[in-house]
């Protein structure tokens, strides 16, 4: 198995349970950039605002986990890719209201570009509206 492949999973089992830059960073460049097309995040630019982002999402959704489905390294281009789906459900504070008790399952991509064996970028493709209306947050 390649460094940068073994060097994603962890990032994303870190970053995918809530533990935040601390634990993330070691995995990344420390100013490595984030992008989506994504009203929810848009304003996220640093994979560190986003693995805090990812930490704070599991307050209003206390059991979220994900299902991952493919784990892919294109070693050419250097970069991995991992599609997964987002289970949870709101019983936690947080959120645009109270608690909703409904559950949301959102596919999500996250393409991680590498450079000397560090994510130096990442992007998350993920239809956030559909999760919102699923949580009842639109």
């Amino acid at each position: 198995m390649s460094e940068i492949i073994e060097h994603a999973k962890q990032f994303f089992e870190a970053c995918e349970t809530g533990k935040g830059w601390e634990v993330c960073k070691i995995y990344c460049h420390p100013d490595a950039t984030f992008s989506a097309q994504a009203n929810a995040i848009a304003d996220i630019d640093t994979l560190d605002a986003y693995t805090e982002w990812m930490k704070n999402l599991l307050t209003p959704i206390p059991d979220g986990h994900y299902e991952l489905k493919s784990f892919s390294e294109d070693s050419e281009r250097q970069c991995v890719t991992a599609f997964a789906v987002f289970h949870g459900t709101q019983t936690g504070p947080g959120g645009p209201g109270e608690p909703t008790g409904k559950t949301i399952a959102a596919d999500y991509v996250y393409a991680m570009q590498f450079e000397s064996g560090l994510i130096k970028h990442m992007t998350k493709i993920w239809h956030d509206s559909i999760s919102l209306e699923q949580l009842g947050w639109l």
